[in-house]
């Protein structure tokens, strides 16, 4: 079982920027991929972005251009920069992981392993 613990969430206003870390458990090795998922109010949750063990990125339209995924395996944590906020950017934000050796889905539902998530609100 992986653990996943997200830090990072708050309040800011449209057009601010926010960096989201995520501490993952001992557990963790580094040939997963990781990601970030989110879900905004009456929205299904949806994949924001994902990183591979290798390093190749994956951006929702939505997020291209704005947002960074980042891993450091050595200190077993991912981060999502994320800049040019707007309010549809407000949903509570999810780290998340596969199983070794999987490809990084593209959908929110294929991580296997999902943290409790942390709020990001973003006033106009």
């Amino acid at each position: 079982q992986l653990h996943l613990v997200e830090s990072g969430g708050g309040s800011v206003q449209a057009g601010g920027s926010l960096k989201l870390s995520c501490s993952v458990s001992t557990r963790f090795t580094s040939d997963r991929c990781l990601g970030w998922l989110r879900q905004g109010p009456m929205n299904e949750r949806e994949r924001v972005a994902s990183i591979s063990p290798s390093g190749i990125t994956s951006y929702a339209d939505s997020a291209k251009g704005r947002f960074t995924v980042s891993r450091d395996d050595a200190r077993k944590t991912l981060y999502l920069q994320m800049s040019s906020l707007n309010p549809e950017d407000t949903a509570m934000y999810y780290c998340a992981a596969t199983e070794s050796f999987t490809a990084c889905p593209l959908r929110a539902s294929d991580f296997t392993y999902v943290g409790q998530g942390t709020q990001v609100t973003v006033s106009s």
